[in-house]
This record gives structure tokens, sequence and C-alpha cells, in this order.
């Protein structure tokens, strides 16, 4: 059993002051740690490809007002500008937020939906967490490292259409909540993102001849009724690392999941 406290409702006035100082915090490590971050190099392409994968652009999603997943599609096409072909060189991490930087109307950016607490709201850039979604995906089927990743706290919509296990996203938040992979390998690895009409599209390259594939699968997955009245959704996602010569394999655990639902999962006939 996994029992998980109502969430706490703070003001407003400490959620806007908690968030400058964390980036502003984050900003600092930026400037003076010893961590060496991945830039883009549009003259490199890279032979390999480890994994594809592309999300569907448009959902309609409940008590959602579609322009708002319409502005998604501006607020995505200008963040991935800044992470198109980025080399990821052994030692070096790549990080979302240090390469887009910070959303604003001055660049462009427009009213995309965003979860907070649980609800659904509009703000500047909203919708790029589906970037860090694709992106961790991604990672998943490869031998980089997650340094940084954040989980979503809230199970908001119900499945519909889902192609992968339930939390296997990554949330964002300039820039506090970032999502950052570490090359720990000799080898070197490229980013190439590009949207069309029905898809956000990404593919991870690499220098070399992949000699392993990845499979990413969830066991334990359960809905459970908390003592103070609400539902929580549990999950646990692993990984199966398979040796494509030997078909040797291992399996690891990659997350466990705890997720407030703001939906009854209990559905009358």
């Amino acid at each position: 059993m996994n029992f998980i406290e109502k969430p706490i409702q703070r003001s407003l006035l400490r959620r806007k002051l908690g968030k400058e100082f964390y980036i502003f915090k984050r900003f600092l490590k930026w400037h003076f740690s010893s961590t060496k971050y991945s830039k883009v190099d549009n003259n490199i392409l890279l032979q390999y490809s480890l994994k594809k994968h592309k999300s569907i652009l448009l959902r309609q999603l409940k008590n959602v007002d579609m322009y708002l997943q319409y502005n998604k599609i501006t607020n995505l096409k200008l963040a991935i500008k800044n992470i198109n072909n980025v080399i990821i060189k052994p030692g070096e991490t790549f990080s979302i937020w240090k390469l887009v930087g910070r959303p604003s109307k001055i660049k462009g950016y427009k009213e995309g939906m965003m979860i907070h607490n649980g609800k659904v709201s509009s703000g500047i850039g909203g919708g790029l967490c589906q970037l860090g979604n694709l992106i961790y995906w991604m990672a998943l089927h490869s031998p980089l490292t997650v340094k940084e990743r954040w989980r979503h706290s809230f199970d908001v919509f119900p499945d519909v259409n889902r192609t992968i296990p339930f939390a296997c996203g990554a949330t964002l938040a300039y820039n506090y909540i970032d999502l950052q992979l570490e090359n720990q390998t000799n080898n070197t690895f490229q980013i190439k993102l590009w949207i069309d009409e029905e898809y956000l599209n990404g593919e991870l390259l690499c220098d070399y001849k992949p000699n392993k594939k990845y499979e990413i699968f969830e066991t334990d997955q359960r809905f459970q009724l908390q003592f103070w009245g609400g539902y929580t959704r549990h999950n646990k996602i692993w990984r199966r690392i398979i040796d494509i010569e030997t078909n040797e394999n291992c399996e690891e655990l990659i997350a466990e999941n705890n997720a407030i639902m703001t939906y009854n999962p209990v559905l009358k006939e």
C-alpha cells in the first residue's frame, strides 16, 4: 500500500517567490558549476539511429480550449530551433532549459496549457512538457544517463490512445524543473527534432552501430483510494537491455510512480 498525503495549497505569493528563488539558484549553477553542457552543431550528422519517436500534436482534452493546443505548436517550434542537432559528446550534459532559455512573449511564445497542483491552467510557453516527454522516452532507449528528470505528480487525464506506459514522461518548468541527460560513454550522440502537420517527431542518433536494443515496460499498475478520499495511481517502469548478437538481457528498475488522480477511475456502466 502507498499512502500519499493530500497536497498542500500554498498562496500565490509563496509560489511566485519560491519559483523565482529556484530559477536564480539554477542560473547560478549553470554559470559556476564544472558541468560541461552540450551545444547545437548543424554541421554534424551522425550516421546511426538509436530511437525514433513521435507524439500527436492536437488532442481533444476535456475542459481544455483547443486554442491552447494550437499555441503549443508555436511554442514547440520555437523551442526545438534551439535543440535540434544538439551534439552530446562524452562527458557532456544535455539540458533542455540551458538550450531553450526562458520562454517569453518577446521571443514569440504564446499561452499554452500548463498543469499546476493538478489543475489545468495556461501560461506563456505552456505545452513544452510534450518535448520533455519525447526526449526522455528516446533517452530510455539509449546508454545515456538520466541526470535529472521530474515526473508528473498528478494524473490529470484518463488514458486516451496511450502508446507508452503511464508516467514515462518528464515534466518541465523553467528552469529548475529540467530534463538533463549525461553522456558517461565514449561515444557521441545527437538529437534531431522536427514538426509535421500531425506530430512532434524526434530521433536519437549515435556515432556507432548499435549493439543493444531496449524495451520499456511497466508492472504493478494499480489504483488506490487514499484515506483523505482521493484516488492515486501507481506503477513501476522497467528497462530490458538486450544484446543484439547474443540475445542476453538484463532488467533494471527505472522509476516507481505515485500520482494523485484528478478524476475518478471507477467508471459507471
